[in-house]
């Protein structure tokens, strides 16, 4: 083999690489955003918790629409106390402002950062596509709980909320309808 044409098939290699890294980037990071809680990110428990401290924490709710969206979408209540490690399910609800089907999708986010790694949600509505149909409401549940080792952690001493954050845009399926009917 020629030594132009190792330094080619390298740069071919280096070239397939990053293009296979792009592409796996996005779920790479989601998924190690919710096994580390990095950037607000809560975990994503496999079940509930079966420990309940003593413990309290507050749980704020937040709820946003993207641009783009007509519909309206909030938290049933804004904020809940829930003992550490106890299982608990937060509603929502949104509904279709529009005289057409809209489907939208939602991510979310738990602020402050610190204790987003000891959020655990078990079941939610995100990155899930839902689907309104015109005027219709729908009623949306996350199930969580919030590790009692947030008490001992030094570095969350000083937690007493946290805000679970969700905000639903367009899913991209809609942004693409919507510019061919233009």
């Amino acid at each position: 083999m020629k030594p132009n044409d190792k330094v080619l098939a390298l740069c071919v290699g280096v070239v397939v690489g990053m293009v296979g890294l792009s592409y796996a980037s996005v779920p790479l990071y989601r998924i190690f955003c919710q096994v580390t809680g990095f950037a607000g990110t809560p975990r994503i428990a496999d079940a509930a918790s079966d420990t309940i401290a003593a413990g309290s924490m507050e749980v704020r709710f937040d709820a946003n629409v993207g641009q783009g969206l007509p519909w309206e979408f909030g938290p049933e209540r804004v904020s809940m106390k829930v003992r550490l490690g106890e299982n608990t399910v937060a509603h929502y609800r949104a509904h279709n402002d529009s005289s057409v089907p809209v489907v939208g999708t939602a991510t979310f986010n738990v602020t402050p950062t610190k204790a987003a790694q000891y959020f655990n949600k078990i079941q939610c509505f995100c990155f899930t596509r839902q689907e309104l149909k015109p005027g219709q409401t729908a009623d949306m549940a996350v199930s969580f709980f919030v590790d009692p080792a947030i008490a001992t952690d030094p570095e969350t001493k000083d937690v007493t909320a946290v805000t679970l954050s969700y905000t639903f845009f367009p899913a991209k399926a809609e942004k693409v309808a919507a510019v061919n009917t233009r």
